[in-house]
């Protein structure tokens, strides 16, 4: 599939546009506002994975993966790590 950035002003003058080469032809658009990426239009057939399924997927393709105890040891360690370090996303779209 192919990914074309424009701005949110290209895609607001040309929204039908947009939506026609994102359902006929699977583009994907990434709009950027002031030089940052803020959106994506994707072709419906793209629905993101929630979480749980995510985990589903990751279950069974590493159901038969046994790792070493070393191996397992820095996983942890980097698990723990990456946990004590990732920022929550602030919400820009308070409710």
């Amino acid at each position: 599939m192919k990914t074309v950035s424009i701005s949110v002003t290209e895609a607001s003058r040309n929204f039908a546009d947009c939506v026609n080469r994102a359902r006929y032809q699977g583009t994907i658009f990434v709009l950027h506002k002031n030089g940052s990426p803020v959106a994506r239009l994707v072709p419906e057939d793209r629905k993101p994975v929630t979480g749980n399924e995510l985990a589903a997927a990751l279950r069974e393709a590493l159901k038969d993966v046994h790792l070493g105890r070393e191996e397992a040891a820095k996983w942890l360690h980097e698990l723990k790590e990456s946990r004590r370090t990732a920022k929550v996303p602030r919400n820009r779209w308070p409710s």
